[in-house]
């Protein structure tokens, strides 16, 4: 097979979608839309990729920071047939194959491009398309064909007559090309349409023109050339990954209660035997491990699950949750976090920057913030770890096999040592040796009988009120 490189279309603003943010740059189930198509391109056995970028070129550089390709700059947006120009100085002596495509298309598979290289590489036409019959043809280019079949044009939409709008088959906008017969065709292109601009559409009628032979192959799944321009295309491309990447996880032994509320990014990791509950996001670069229980009504975010933990109505942002864990009801696992195994972080419990030990216990109603936990711990309910003096941040560090008091206020920098107790309503504030006890409370005052003459006084101040009203009325 010739060499082959792949030509990704990627300078234009988007303007339909009515954002500050370049188009390829929007997100579709965790990752610009872009990195899917560079994705989807890195299966292929290409020789080189090459981005054009133009309009917010510097990040759409960055979002592909880690990934082989190169970049080429279209400073002035003059069309699609403009951008190929570009290329020309980076493939002046490059004899083999260009297969060109948009960075909107996010769907697009790997065996639908290779079958379209193949396809071309095996025959000796000057260009192979990509065409397919969408539900709705409205918006695309339309292929034009003489009365042998043979495809002489693509006409676009804003070009096209009342007849020729009447053609279902449409120009997915992705081809394979011969490089010298379409860096040659380029030369020739002219702004003689709607937009001004020179199409890479164009090239066809010049090809055409010349005898030079022209294929195509038909999508029978239209959906994965279906392009992003709006809102609500970028809705249905992240619909459709969504289910993609579902089908995926359900192949590989993950159960997924409600496929309709679940949504699991590109780049999250789950082994099999987890069941996944309704209304469960799971972002970023998550892993979670077998035989877990995740939702309902949960939200994972770049954190990593261990075996045969469960994650209950909770949300866990960047932490390390171990093995056998659970989370929630209502707990916040927040940045920084990890949570040994065998622990338990309980119902409206928000842990933040912590180290929780191996069966350690925060059941309920507490607040833990830049604390080292140790082993076997139980954190009784609505302590709090004063952490914040309004300056800086200071650490609170309880030993092993330490008891917490309910309602306790443990006033960092502070140690409790190994095995102590401290008693509840405390507000600790000086470090506590190990196996001791510390109580922190004011005297308990009692004074026998100080409610019901309270209350007597009350009955005496309200009959007193209701006599005066009887002699004003």
């Amino acid at each position: 097979m010739k060499k082959t490189v792949a030509i990704v279309l990627a300078a234009g603003e988007g303007t339909r979608m009515k954002s500050r943010k370049a188009k390829v740059l929007h997100i579709v189930s965790g990752i610009p839309m872009i990195n899917h198509v560079i994705n989807t391109l890195s299966e292929l056995e290409l020789d080189r990729i090459y981005v054009v970028v133009g309009n917010q070129g510097k990040d759409i550089i960055n979002a592909l920071s880690n990934r082989n390709v190169d970049f080429i700059w279209q400073k002035k947006q003059l069309g699609t047939g403009h951008a190929i120009s570009q290329v020309k100085n980076k493939l002046n002596k490059f004899d083999g194959n260009v297969m060109v495509l948009y960075g909107d298309v996010p769907l697009i598979e790997s065996i639908t491009l290779k079958n379209l290289l193949n396809s071309h590489s095996s025959s000796d036409f000057s260009a192979t398309l990509l065409t397919f019959y969408p539900e709705c043809v409205s918006g695309y280019g339309r292929i034009l064909r003489n009365d042998e079949g043979n495809i002489i044009d693509i006409v676009e939409e804003s070009d096209a007559s009342k007849e020729q709008l009447k053609i279902k088959e449409a120009n997915s906008g992705t081809y394979c090309f011969i490089w010298k017969k379409l860096s040659q065709a380029v030369d020739e292109l002219n702004t003689k349409n709607v937009k001004g601009e020179l199409y890479l559409t164009d090239v066809i009628k010049v090809l055409s023109s010349k005898g030079e032979k022209i294929s195509a192959i038909n999508i029978k799944n239209w959906k994965e050339v279906m392009g992003v321009n709006t809102r609500e295309e970028l809705v249905n491309a992240n619909y459709e990954m969504n289910k993609k990447i579902l089908k995926k996880w359900m192949n590989n032994g993950v159960t997924i209660m409600d496929p309709g509320s679940t949504y699991i990014h590109t780049k999250v990791i789950i082994e099999n035997d987890t069941v996944i509950y309704p209304s469960t996001f799971l972002e970023g670069k998550s892993k979670i491990g077998k035989n877990c229980e995740i939702g309902p009504f949960t939200r994972l975010i770049n954190s990593v699950i261990g075996d045969d933990s469960k994650v209950t109505y909770s949300v866990v942002h960047d932490s390390k949750i171990k093995k056998g864990t659970n989370i929630g009801p209502f707990s916040y696992i927040r940045p920084g976090t990890e949570i040994s195994e065998s622990a338990k972080i309980g119902s409206f419990v928000e842990v933040k920057k912590s180290f929780i030990g191996k069966g350690s216990k925060v059941p309920h109603l507490s607040y833990v913030g830049d604390a080292e936990i140790g082993d076997k711990v139980n954190i009784g309910a609505g302590t709090i770890t004063v952490n914040y003096d309004g300056f800086r941040k200071y650490k609170t560090r309880i030993e092993d096999n330490v008891h917490v008091g309910s309602d306790s206020m443990l006033v960092a920098p502070i140690t409790i040592g190994k095995g102590a107790i401290t008693g509840a309503g405390s507000v600790l504030t000086k470090d506590v040796p190990p196996d001791s006890l510390a109580l922190e409370r004011g005297e308990q005052l009692i004074k026998e009988g100080w409610a019901k003459r309270k209350r007597e006084l009350e009955k005496k101040r309200q009959l007193k009120k209701k006599d005066k009203n009887k002699e004003g009325s």
